[in-house]
């Protein structure tokens, strides 16, 4: 009587261990056909200024209701869109990263509303040993002299992104360095104006921040006192070079003819008598 009973029990426990994994596949099965969306991802690294096809877009499988923001799932709706800001393979295309739609490829389609570009000469120095690309983000610092002619370093503009490096707007594809001689930078035209003033006056250099880190800094600059403290740096001893001037060269002149002296006239002599005693003079 016990182990029939045992045996009702065990085949009731397979039934409901066999009901429940059908029910939790059902389930799963439909919870998972009934929350899926697409988004459409690069199939490449898409460059500033470039104009999005159909060939650069791959449709991803994506959980719903947890689309981000801005994300596309047709095609139709992206053609001839323009990059803004730089997409990578596989990343979502995002309305924030494209331009105004009706917008023609090319630099100028990639230039925010109320921004200007403006290009500014850069050697290996001045441009961060050649490190910087478009989608960058750099400062810029200028060195000039006061009006007491004291020299002074300082930041004056934060976060400049960086559109065109030379004459190229997209990001190269590897990571090596290249030297050029202009980069462009998107800037207010207020920060237009402060660029081309501390070009004329001064000397620029740039330094290539973290795209991720968007705090500003405030410095007052840095002087050459700040820098040396009030003793003042040594120079090193600037070698002076004497020039001894050459003494003049005499001419030989003919000697001055000498004026024959005029002969002398014959002195009178008055001879004097004094008792015995006689004395002559001359005159």
């Amino acid at each position: 009587m016990q182990s029939k009973r045992a045996f009702v029990m065990l085949t009731l426990s397979v039934l409901a261990g066999v009901a429940a994994v059908i029910l939790a596949a059902r389930w799963m099965g439909q919870q998972a056909s009934g929350e899926r969306s697409t988004v459409l991802v690069a199939t490449s690294d898409l460059d500033l200024g470039q104009a999005i096809t159909a060939q650069m877009l791959q449709p991803v499988a994506w959980p719903a209701g947890a689309q981000p923001v801005g994300s596309f799932n047709d095609a139709k709706k992206l053609e001839g869109r323009v990059v803004r800001t730089s997409i990578y393979k596989g990343e979502p295309v995002l309305e924030p990263k494209l331009a105004p739609e009706g917008t023609k490829a090319g630099l100028d389609s990639i230039i925010k509303a109320g921004h200007r570009a403006i290009t500014v000469k850069v050697n290996e120095v001045v441009g961060v040993a050649g490190f910087l690309a478009p989608g960058s983000h750099v400062d810029l610092l200028v060195n000039i002299k006061d009006d007491r002619e004291t020299a002074i370093s300082r930041v004056v503009l934060e976060r400049i992104m960086v559109l065109a490096v030379a004459q190229e707007a997209r990001r190269p594809d590897e990571t090596k360095a290249r030297v050029v001689n202009a980069v462009t930078l998107e800037v207010t035209p207020e920060q237009a104006e402060k660029i081309d003033l501390a070009r004329n006056v001064g000397t620029l250099s740039l330094m290539l921040r973290n795209q991720v880190d968007t705090q500003d800094t405030t410095t007052t600059g840095i002087t050459r006192k700040d820098l040396f403290g009030d003793e003042a740096p040594v120079s090193a001893p600037v070698a002076v070079a004497v020039v001894k001037k050459a003494a003049p060269v005499r001419r030989a002149t003919a000697p001055r003819p000498v004026a024959p002296r005029a002969p002398a006239e014959p002195a009178t002599t008055v001879e004097v008598i004094r008792g015995t005693q006689k004395s002559s003079s001359q005159f």
